[in-house]
């Protein structure tokens, strides 16, 4: 399956509950960002078993902190609708 782009929730670690986008794989890790807090240049780094994805179209580039962030802002916008109905 090909992650890159798509949003997921940290489960668990200091950034539980964090809205991030996969920018990468290294090894059997994810390479998560968000834009502010964890930037393209320096992702966070999150094994399968630690982050939950969303059903979401996924991030089509380009992949520049600035694009990250308003892609999540209207990821967040959708969770927020369905969960409020």
């Amino acid at each position: 399956m090909e992650y890159l782009g798509l949003p997921a929730v940290s489960l668990a670690g200091h950034d539980k509950g964090t809205l991030l986008c996969v920018v990468g794989m290294e090894g059997e890790r994810l390479l998560l960002a968000d834009g502010r807090r964890r930037k393209v240049q320096n992702p966070k780094r999150k094994q399968f078993k630690h982050i939950v994805f969303i059903e979401a179209t996924a991030h089509s580039g380009p992949w520049t902190n600035k694009s990250i962030r308003k892609y999540l802002s209207g990821v967040q916008e959708l969770v927020c609708q369905v969960t409020t109905k």
